[in-house]
């Protein structure tokens, strides 16, 4: 990694959007949030490409320093150097971009490693309770484990572990966990997503495209063809007053709820679960007005103890860069103390 002061690029790549901004790891809050940028995927034929634009049209961010390292946050399994992003066609090497844009280093992560890594530099305004429960930063106590889930062009999940004061970010593909529908309404409309998908899992509902795919089935159950739609056109219908519309949302928020009490059981994360993702900001006000933290708490024995874990709603615009510059700190510390 870079020495301290030396920018580093960051990068938090998804299926719709790249995003961009530089770190300074010298910085108790290392992202530069005066350097976001933001483009679409499909206007670039790599994220290599896509690297290089944003260098060239923020040269002047650096401070005449070079940018010789990297973080990249990818919505995709990362191996050995290599991910696929999941809901895009881009291919990404490592050593490829690095090659390409003339870096010395670069790590790849997957995207909710990044966002797993950015809970220890959110601050109370960049997050909201949903439920009774709460969480206060710094108030924790040092062992602990946080679960972070996600909806937006996919559904990403991710898991931190604290110990002894060090964090490690597990990296998972929890998105692609099977549906378990909870209610018998869920039932039908696994049934008519079954017909569509195969196996359907919770991307398949807790996702933008997701909740498009619960207000077909949900028409397609009232006999009605909705004719195409966007996951803004339900949101917007919802508002409006429109019952499928807000049906889906109803539903999506109560699913949501459900598998993100699920994966406080299966992982252990006692200590909170944070909601991110591109869709959580815009339908914080449905989320709060909604099934979700009854569905969250609802484990039968375990119900109790659901109660007292948070849910915390992460309002911070750039999470995922905010992880990936903490990442691009740890690494520099870590280099340094090896010297």
């Amino acid at each position: 990694m870079s020495d301290p002061g030396q920018p580093v690029l960051l990068a938090d790549i998804g299926g719709t959007n790249a995003r961009f901004a530089l770190a300074d790891t010298s910085d108790r809050m290392p992202l530069r949030e005066d350097t976001v940028m933001e483009y679409a995927v499909a206007d670039f034929p790599s994220l290599g490409d896509a690297a290089r634009r944003y260098l060239d049209d923020g040269a002047a961010w650096a401070g005449g320093e070079p940018v010789r390292s990297g973080v990249f946050a990818v919505a995709g399994r990362v191996e050995e150097g290599h991910a696929r992003i999941t809901n895009h066609p881009w291919v990404i090497s490592a050593s490829r971009i690095r090659e390409m844009i003339d870096f010395s280093s670069l790590r790849l992560v997957n995207d909710f490693a990044a966002q797993s890594m950015a809970i220890p530099a959110l601050r109370e305004s960049d997050v909201v309770a949903l439920g009774g429960a709460t969480w206060i930063p710094d108030s924790a106590p040092a062992d602990r484990i946080y679960a972070v889930i996600g909806p937006g062009t996919g559904l990403g999940v991710g898991i931190l572990v604290v110990r002894d004061g060090q964090h490690w970010a597990l990296e998972t593909e929890g998105g692609h966990v099977s549906f378990p529908p909870g209610t018998p309404e869920e039932i039908a409309i696994l049934e008519r997503l079954s017909a569509q998908f195969g196996r359907v899992s919770n991307e398949r509902l807790v996702s933008g495209p997701g909740l498009v795919n619960l207000h077909r089935a949900l028409s397609e159950i009232a006999g009605i063809d909705p004719g195409p739609m966007q996951p803004a056109d339900i949101t917007a219908g919802a508002r409006a007053g429109d019952p499928r519309c807000m049906r889906a949302v109803d539903v999506f928020c109560a699913a949501f709820g459900a598998i993100a009490g699920d994966l406080v059981l299966t992982t252990g994360a006692w200590d909170g679960v944070f909601l991110t993702g591109g869709l959580v900001p815009r339908m914080l006000h449905a989320l709060q007005h909604s099934g979700f933290r009854q569905r969250f708490e609802h484990k039968g024995r375990f119900s109790p103890n659901m109660a007292r874990v948070p849910s915390m709603a992460v309002l911070h615009p750039h999470a995922g860069l905010l992880g990936c510059a903490v990442i691009a700190r740890q690494s520099t510390a870590t280099a340094m103390a090896r010297t």
